[in-house]
């Protein structure tokens, strides 16, 4: 008897170049290449190479890792990367998702403080995800904490369910930080859901991105059910390494997300039969259709991870690498010990 076939969701699974935090853009493609990731989103921030498309398509290239998603310079510590006028950073996002082949540009609600832009954003994202089929995913994101005491830093709301957007990003470490039904806000996303975040927390007021499985956020859950629905987007590891003692630390950790990530994916998959077309709302439904199917089989792990750009909305320095170098696009033009991009030397 033949033994059931297990069909991974189509879903690809990228890493942050904020992951590797604080290693550099160019260390990301690396890791991300050695790993096995399907790809990378690509953290826009205070790193010359991430603001640079021409680099950022030498290492895409030279690793052979697409880059999969832009995230717009959003964060306080990137308020003058790309223009003072969130607008032009939106449209150079959108740019050079357009020119890397990237299908989602991720971007958070505004600042309080920038009260014209955050009148005028809901209408303004759809219009602008009318010019083109870049998805502009609109990110969840949380109140700001001190003690007691609580800061609503977002407009028109943290909880970006309560506007009309043609497109979602859910960040599983700001739902924990936001303390709030993770898997409710998802319900409310439905089939708007275009872009996932996957990192972990534990309710912290500190937005802490852990390592999928290690806090308390359904991670498991919400990758079991997007393989059993229509879910087309991409799903993003977005973790804070910053305290790795070594990169060998760091490599461990991304390589454990990985794993965690597609063994969740395949295990819905065989139990659902994977089967698209189930709205990404309707786990009954999803369940009801996997009900008949053949009995699990077993799905194999792949090995191919505080503050920083994944976690941090108030750092206010960071380090920046040299401007972008390196050799062209063709593998054959490797030199051992470079990397595109980077000053060079290849970390240890």
């Amino acid at each position: 008897m033949a033994e059931p076939v297990v069909r991974v969701p189509d879903a690809k699974v990228a890493l942050s170049t904020a992951s590797v935090y604080p290693e550099s853009t160019a260390t990301a493609f690396e890791i991300a290449a050695r790993l096995g990731y399907d790809g990378v989103e690509i953290m826009v921030w205070t790193d010359p190479v991430s603001q640079d498309i021409e680099a950022l398509r030498r290492l895409s290239d030279y690793h052979q890792v697409p880059v999969l998603a832009i995230h717009a310079p959003c964060l306080l510590i990137t308020q003058r990367v790309w223009s003072t006028d969130p607008w032009v950073k939106l449209q150079r996002a959108r740019a050079a998702a357009e020119r890397l082949g990237a299908s989602t540009v991720v971007v958070h609600p505004p600042f309080r403080w920038q009260r014209q832009y955050a009148r005028d954003f809901v209408t303004g994202i759809w219009r602008m995800a009318g010019e083109t089929d870049v998805r502009f995913a609109v990110e969840n994101m949380y109140p700001w904490r001190y003690r007691d005491r609580e800061m609503l830093a977002y407009a028109p709301d943290w909880d970006v369910t309560k506007d009309d957007y043609r497109h979602f990003t859910v960040d599983l470490s700001h739902t924990a930080t936001a303390r709030t039904d993770a898997m409710g806000m998802i319900d409310r996303m439905g089939d708007r859901l275009g872009h996932v975040h996957l990192a972990d927390g534990r309710g912290s007021a500190k937005d802490e991105h852990l390592v999928p499985g290690r806090g308390t956020q359904p991670c498991a859950e919400l990758l079991e059910r997007l393989a059993g629905t229509s879910f087309d987007g991409h799903v993003v590891i977005e973790v804070n390494t910053r305290r790795a003692m070594s990169s060998a630390e760091r490599e461990a950790d991304l390589a454990e997300a990985l794993a965690f990530t597609r063994l969740h994916l395949a295990q819905s998959a065989a139990r659902l039969g994977a089967r698209p077309g189930v709205p990404l709302a309707s786990p009954s439904a999803a369940a009801a259709e996997g009900s008949s199917s053949a009995a699990p089989t077993a799905a194999s792990q792949e090995a191919s991870q505080a503050s920083s750009p994944a976690s941090s909305q108030a750092s206010s320095s960071a380090p920046s690498p040299g401007p972008p170098t390196g050799p062209s696009a063709s593998r054959e033009s490797r030199t051992p010990g470079r990397t595109p991009g980077s000053s060079g030397v290849r970390p240890s």
